[in-house]
């Protein structure tokens, strides 16, 4: 068994290199989480990313929830199949909530040795994974972090 990556996947281009990074690491095995975030985190863009269209209010629509869900299962099954020409151990996981503190908590409850996450990304629609989130895991994490542009 080789070392543990942990790689915070959203669909973005950072985000898919960053894997393709980890794919690429010597004697690893790599675990793909996607967090879904019921929060607006942009308070001054009320409604860009809550579908209630309230800034910081949680997003209890089970019909959002419900296409956030199938939006990372499918996303994650397409990313199995990228994982075919990979060596080492392979697994995908989908969590709710705040993506720093799921990032964190999956790693220490892990034994994660590596965290390979995408930089900043431009797209201002992201659900899942912002660039405060990289940096928010870059400063708290007891893991090594690599950050990938």
């Amino acid at each position: 068994m080789g070392s543990h990556v942990l790689v915070p996947v959203d669909g973005s281009e950072e985000s898919l290199r960053a894997l393709a990074h980890a794919f690429d690491l010597e004697d690893v095995d790599v675990t793909v989480i996607t967090v879904v975030d019921p929060f607006d985190i942009d308070p001054l863009t009320p409604g860009l990313q809550s579908p209630l269209g309230k800034a910081g209010l949680p997003a209890y629509s089970q019909e959002w929830y419900e296409k956030e869900w199938e939006n990372a299962r499918e996303l994650h099954a397409d990313l199995r199949a990228a994982a075919d020409d990979f060596d080492g151990a392979y697994e995908s996981v989908v969590k709710l909530g705040n993506p720093v503190r799921q990032i964190l908590r999956y790693a220490d409850e892990h034994d994660v040795d590596q965290i390979v996450i995408g930089a900043a990304s431009d797209d201002p629609l992201s659900h899942v994974l912002l660039g405060s989130t990289a940096e928010g895991v870059t400063k708290r994490a007891k893991s090594t972090v690599t950050v990938v542009r």
